[in-house]
């Protein structure tokens, strides 16, 4: 089984993620061009080498109108919050604190096909006009706020895959129900600090999307190292692991070390909850691939999350499947959950009609999620459905894995989802793609198969 395995040592950071998964990224070069002309104004990423402790990997520099993000941590606040977070914290966990104004428009590139050129234009008017909704000016500095909504405006107009975006959207919310949680609001009343800027969806859309591009079959996590000591905001001293970096790695084994300072950030923590599977100690596998994820700050030890590509044994992987039967819900209702489900991170939402006592027609909904989710699922269908009750089973899931891979037609291009393992490998086209030439072009959908079939 295909499996990524995050050695976690030294904590994680958006970047620090990013960097390791880049290195054995499958095309880097795609990779870059992709985060480049995604459709974030101003935005720029670059991959550069890094040494710490005589070993040699890789920093993302993440620059926006060329101005590369600081070295503080992410922070949220209630939207009455105007006040700047400084986390004594190494350089790599970094947050996305910029003290310039995003007051200019960002060059567009020059795309072949038309339709990229107005999804890319489209991707960059909704972040800039999201970003400057949210500016405010405090006297010297410029700082950006941004709901959960607005947030979720500027990645939907993203051009990049819509899992690619949906996972982003997750990573988001965890971040989002934490600061709820830790300021006492509701997630629609919290306001993102800088997180919701530019920079930090760069990041949290590079691991995202390089997620997608590798296309892990299990991913597995070493206990977390979260620092020890205290950080500095505008609060005052708090302790490590900050309270909202605490509250998404509940459930999840942590540990504290003799380093002084923050090594888990928020988007750390969030991006391993939404994609990891099992925290462990690492598996028998056989190495295919090594990536040094490497931060700014020079410690003792080498400052890196470090991740292994390889094969384990295909013994599947444990998931959680919730359900429960409903009987006075509406069609429209019960496709809102499912989307509310899905985006927040369930691997499959189906229902099915069903008898019920009393001859009544009824719908038994069933969603299926990685055992760390399972407890942000049950608050979820709570919220959004009559149920009184849920059902909880735990299965065992094999999956193929799933890469990408486009053909260049003369009108356009058409993306395939081809899946392989277990001796198996067949691939499928995006039914988007080929709906939007057709309608285009006036074609049928058979006739723009021929066109990828005889490229």
């Amino acid at each position: 089984m295909k499996t990524l395995y995050f050695d976690c040592g030294m904590g994680a950071a958006g970047d620090m993620l990013m960097a390791s998964l880049y290195e054995i990224c499958p095309d880097k070069e795609k990779f870059l061009k992709t985060m480049n002309e995604m459709g974030l104004p101003g935005l720029s990423i670059e991959a550069e080498p890094s040494v710490k402790c005589g070993i040699t990997g890789t920093h993302m520099k993440v620059m926006i109108h060329g101005e590369e993000e600081e070295s503080e941590d992410v922070d949220l606040q209630g939207h009455d919050h105007e006040h700047h977070h400084e986390h004594n914290h190494e350089d790599s966990q970094h947050s996305h604190a910029h003290d310039h104004h995003h007051d200019h428009e960002d060059p567009h590139h020059d795309h072949s096909h038309e339709s990229h050129h107005h999804a890319h234009e489209m991707a960059e008017s909704a972040a800039e006009e999201t970003i400057h909704e949210h500016t405010h000016d405090h006297g010297h500095t410029h700082h950006h706020h941004a709901s959960m909504a607005g947030i979720s405006h500027i990645i939907e107009h993203l051009y990049l895959p819509e899992e690619v975006k949906n996972d982003i959207v997750a990573v988001y919310r965890l971040i989002a129900e934490a600061e709820s949680h830790v300021h006492g609001k509701t997630v629609e009343e919290i306001h993102f600090h800088e997180v919701g800027t530019a920079d930090a969806i760069a990041d949290i859309a590079g691991v995202c999307l390089l997620m997608h591009m590798i296309a892990p079959q299990k991913v597995i996590a070493s206990p977390i190292h979260v620092g020890s000591g205290n950080v500095h905001c505008a609060h005052g001293i708090l302790p490590v692991p900050a309270p909202a970096t605490a509250f998404i790695l509940k459930g999840l084994p942590i540990y504290s070390g003799v380093i002084k300072g923050e090594l888990c950030t928020p988007t750390g923590a969030a991006l391993l909850k939404h994609f990891v599977t099992e925290f462990k100690e690492m598996p028998v596998m056989r190495t295919a691939a090594i990536g040094y994820g490497m931060g700014k700050k020079d410690f003792e030890r080498a400052n890196c999350v470090r991740v292994l590509l390889g094969e384990t044994e295909e013994n599947g992987s444990e998931v959680t499947e919730l359900s429960c039967n409903l009987d006075d819900m509406t069609p429209e209702a019960l496709g809102f959950v499912q989307e509310i489900l899905f985006a927040a991170g369930a691997l499959e939402v189906y229902t099915i009609p069903i008898g019920m006592k009393k001859s009544r027609p009824g719908t038994l909904l069933t969603c299926m999620c990685r055992c760390n989710d399972k407890e942000k699922m049950v608050s979820l269908i709570f919220k959004h459905t009559t149920t009184l009750g849920i059902r909880e089973s735990i299965s065992r899931r094999y999956t193929l894995t799933r890469t990408m891979k486009e053909h260049e037609t003369p009108y356009g291009v058409v993306r395939e989802k081809v899946s392989e393992g277990y001796g198996v490998c067949r691939g499928k086209l995006e039914y988007e793609d080929l709906a939007k030439i057709a309608r285009e072009n006036g074609m049928s959908l058979e006739e723009v198969k021929g066109l990828v079939e005889n490229e």
